[in-house]
């Protein structure tokens, strides 16, 4: 009798996942349009991590290739992407002086276009994996053709890495 229980739970679970993620979504969107408090520790932090964080998904790309195509070329890609809309972002956060310090609010439009991309590549991954299943393909002719999350992952790392360590140059200039 235990063993009919998992499959209604796995069913729960995808059910669960399918409601919070609209929500995490727009809590990304949210979150990542509001104003912050300039703090230099915290943006230096963040650079710092974010070009370790970078090394580390080269090298992941680096072995991925050995099962996916082209996957480091997708990574440099993304990351080369990521770096211009991460100057762009820069050149469109509008920064203030308050009495309690600096603060700066990243420009909401860009912010909805990353989160986007985000959700475009959640959507087609599952009609990616509908596709594969319903044809009946095996596992490696899928997993070959993932290049584009290594894109995508590589847009939003090379965003955040570039706008990162623009905000600490500017920063350290006020």
């Amino acid at each position: 009798m235990p063993l009919l229980l998992i499959p209604l739970l796995l069913l729960g679970v995808m059910l669960l996942y399918l409601i919070v993620l609209p929500l995490s979504l727009l809590q990304r969107y949210r979150s990542g349009r509001a104003r912050r408090r300039v703090q230099s520790w915290v943006v230096g932090a963040n650079a710092w991590m974010l070009l370790l964080s970078t090394a580390g998904f080269l090298l992941g790309a680096w072995i991925s290739g050995r099962w996916i195509a082209d996957a480091l070329t997708h990574a440099l890609l993304g990351l080369a992407t990521g770096g211009l809309l991460g100057l762009l972002g820069l050149a469109l956060t509008r920064f203030e002086r308050g009495p309690g310090g600096g603060f700066y609010t990243p420009n909401r439009w860009l912010v909805m276009a990353l989160t986007l991309v985000v959700a475009g590549r959640i959507a087609f991954g599952f009609w990616h994996a509908w596709q594969w299943t319903r044809s009946g393909a095996d596992h490696a002719s899928w997993l070959a053709q993932q290049g584009g999350l290594l894109a995508v992952g590589g847009l939003l790392l090379g965003h955040y890495l570039a706008y990162t360590w623009g905000l600490r140059a500017r920063i350290g200039r006020v």
